[in-house]
């Protein structure tokens, strides 16, 4: 129903644009028109199709072409907790090497009462591999911490502060977001933790979410409900309920990305499911406890029935 729907849409579009180009010499003015007329006609079909979700920042996108197939508030400025971390991984797999033995230092002492931890210690060793598992999984804002240090040497050629690591390592991220066509987010920091200078939107979270995809080794962390890192023996589980088989919001075919929540920002999931050969990638922002999971489900489901 809903492709026909499509078709028929898409088909007196068509029609509708060679008669205005053949009939009007003010074609370009009327053809802008009536391509806006037809995108709020089809949000808004798309809105009753999906009705009752909670996000306040929602995006469906096909992952190999890129396409939007659904959004409601895509654009607009919102925060985005600890799905900061997808960039932060991103860069770290770009810059460095997964194999790259990595220190623990004295940054795991920024952390504050309350906010998410992978449990590291100052003077722990890991790989990166395992850095970022510890970061995408658990959402460890201590891992996160080190990511930016470490990452902001080696970029840089000397050392630095904690501070100046994150000071650092944000320009980094700016500057790769830029790249990846997310003009309208800023990130002061790795990790997601609420600043008002720090935000983001649903359409660019996809943007540097389908970009971290491309990468193999980002692409097997976050599928994993549990990663071991060998060389320090310990374990981390994924906070990702969508994967997690067997529990009450798993989803077939889901295989990532990246959880958050704040208090400013709401529960926010960026996710991703494959099945019959398609990929999706699903955005929702500021939702609650309980919808973050229903939205992304229902997103990912209409999305495979399209």
């Amino acid at each position: 129903m809903i492709k026909r729907k499509v078709i028929f849409i898409a088909g007196l579009l068509i029609i509708v644009l060679l008669l205005i180009e053949i009939g009007s010499g003010n074609g370009k003015r009327h053809t802008s028109a009536l391509i806006h007329v037809v995108k709020q006609q089809w949000r808004d079909m798309n809105h009753r199709s999906l009705p009752g979700l909670k996000g306040e920042g929602i995006l469906l996108m096909d992952e190999d072409s890129g396409d939007i197939l659904f959004s409601i508030n895509d654009t607009a400025r919102l925060y985005p907790a600890s799905t900061t971390k997808i960039l932060t991984a991103l860069l770290m797999l770009e810059k460095g090497n997964p194999e790259d033995l990595i220190t623990v230092g004295s940054e795991v002492q920024l952390r504050t009462t309350g906010e998410s931890s992978a449990g590291l210690r100052q003077g722990q060793e890991l790989r990166l591999r395992d850095l970022a598992a510890a970061m995408l999984l658990p959402s460890g804002n201590d891992a996160a911490r080190t990511a930016a240090r470490y990452i902001a040497r080696l970029d840089s050629g000397h050392s630095m502060s904690p501070e100046e690591s994150e000071a650092y390592f944000a320009g980094l991220m700016n500057a790769r977001a830029k790249e990846l066509g997310a003009e309208v987010s800023h990130f002061v920091n790795p990790h997601g933790l609420h600043d008002v200078n720090h935000y983001s939107t649903a359409r660019d979270m996809a943007v540097i979410a389908r970009a971290a995809m491309e990468n193999e080794d980002f692409r097997t962390l976050v599928a994993e409900q549990k990663h071991k890192a060998e060389l320090s023996n310990i374990s981390f589980s994924n906070r990702n309920k969508l994967i997690q088989t067997g529990g009450e919001y798993y989803f077939q075919g889901a295989d990532g990305i990246k959880t958050g929540f704040t208090d400013e920002a709401g529960y926010c999931l960026v996710a991703s499911a494959s099945r019959n050969g398609r990929n999706l990638i699903s955005v929702v922002l500021h939702s609650t406890a309980e919808g973050v999971w229903k939205d992304s489900s229902k997103l990912l489901d209409y999305g495979f029935k399209l």
